[in-house]
């Protein structure tokens, strides 16, 4: 019988991060401060957990996962399945064998509880009563609610307005775990202020949501920040997902030609990439790495250059590829992947050659229809940000059908679509 689900047991989960850092072909820029202004770097400690900062500067190859955090990852589902998307390979009547993890598997939907759980457990270790935060589409917002509310901590969250405007049950979800959520640009910060005089209806963007997280943070006592994507150490929690992959391609007798994902920061596409982008780099390994990308945000396209990863400029700088921290973006409904720069990290293996991209049409028709293929193949509702992903994965198989080659694909599945059929309704035109 032909075995499409692949299992670890909880014995099998990691018990270690993968820390890609020492095996760049070259250094990562480091972060460093403007030549003008308040020094951004000293001001690290005052907003984020001395754990989290420990990450985040960390220069050892693997990290062990503590304790704690690796119950709490067994309570939100983890180890999750890696499925082999058979009904899709028929429909599309490819040679190509197409894989995609299940990170929809969570209790909030989405990959983003991976970091949210150690950035929780260490600022309650820490003695934190409070953390602040921002959110794109809702998903990093609830998966720190729900984080925070398993160790005890108060949670402060600043929703874009472009996706809080259409997501009322996303918001009573980040309520239902005790978060207070405000819409982004509030008047609850400087910045926010001086964002609503210029315009009352402003739509807001990632960066101006973290500029007043951030500001927040800096301005009460007992409070840090949690950031869900673009920094080191929450690529380097997301590689749990990665590393649970290879070991499930191991039982597979298997092994990815193609590893493919969204990305608007870079949070889930490197989870997934980068312990398969070290193979590339220390074996030899020809695998390809497709990111896939909006043409509202489509920040790997950019410029590589030192950027603020906050429209405020309160962070310090990060070499990246960036469209710049103040550039205006247009709504999409895949909120998550409209932020200006992408992962330091990431930029750092797209200036190597390492990293292809994929922009897709602002639209989404284009996207959402693929996504609606998979949902009537494989049976589960992606997340629109997934639905790039999976764009992405069929386009890769049909070039495989076109050339008549046998590749293995792998795809990230990061979330699922419960909460934004809204949006799949006024993209597909459904009743």
């Amino acid at each position: 019988m032909k075995r499409d689900r692949y299992e670890l047991s909880k014995e099998e989960m990691p018990d270690r991060w993968y820390n890609i850092l020492p095996d760049l072909p070259n250094p990562l820029p480091p972060p460093k401060d403007p030549e003008s202004g308040p020094s951004r770097m000293d001001r690290l400690p005052d907003v984020f957990s001395k754990g989290v900062l420990e990450h985040e500067m960390c220069k050892e190859r693997y990290v062990e996962i503590p304790k704690e955090v690796r119950e709490l990852y067994l309570q939100s589902g983890r180890p999750r399945p890696l499925i082999r998307a058979r009904g899709l390979e028929k429909k599309l009547n490819t040679p190509a064998k197409l894989y995609y993890k299940s990170e929809f598997y969570s209790p909030t939907g989405s990959h983003k509880v991976n970091t949210a759980i150690p950035q929780a457990y260490f600022a309650k270790q820490q003695g934190i009563e409070r953390m602040t935060t921002e959110t794109g589409a809702g998903q990093w917002g609830t998966a720190l609610a729900y984080a925070c509310s398993l160790v005890g901590i108060d949670l402060t969250v600043y929703w874009v307005r472009a996706a809080s405007s259409w997501k009322l049950g996303r918001r009573n979800f980040m309520q239902l775990y005790g978060a207070e959520v405000h819409d982004s640009p509030s008047p609850h910060t400087d910045i926010g202020k001086k964002m609503l005089e210029d315009d009352p209806e402003h739509e807001g963007s990632l960066n101006i949501a973290i500029s007043e997280a951030l500001e927040d943070a800096a301005s009460n006592d007992n409070t840090v920040y949690g950031l869900g994507s673009v920094l080191n150490h929450v690529l380097l929690h997301q590689t749990v997902i990665g590393l649970e992959t290879k070991k499930q391609f191991e039982v597979a007798e298997e092994y990815p030609d193609t590893v493919i994902s969204c990305l608007g920061g870079g949070s889930n596409f490197g989870g997934l990439a980068i312990p398969f982008a070290a193979d590339r780099i220390k074996n030899g390994h020809d695998t390809k790495f497709i990111a896939a990308q909006s043409q509202a945000a489509p920040n790997l396209e950019g410029t590589y250059e030192y950027d603020f990863g906050d429209y405020a400029e309160q962070t310090p700088l990060l070499k990246m590829y960036t469209l710049g921290h103040q550039c205006a973006m247009p709504s999409i409904k895949a909120d998550g992947l409209r932020y200006h720069a992408a992962a330091p990290i990431i930029s750092a293996l797209k200036h190597e050659g390492l990293v292809d991209t994929i922009i897709y049409p602002e639209d989404e028709e284009y996207v959402f229809k693929r996504a609606k293929m998979f949902v009537q193949t494989e049976g589960f509702l992606p997340a629109p940000e997934s639905a790039y992903s999976i764009a992405a994965a069929i386009d890769e198989a049909r070039e495989c059908k076109r050339k008549k080659e046998e590749k293995t694909i792998v795809f990230n599945v990061s979330g699922h679509g419960f909460m934004d059929m809204s949006g799949y309704r006024e993209k597909l035109s459904l009743g």
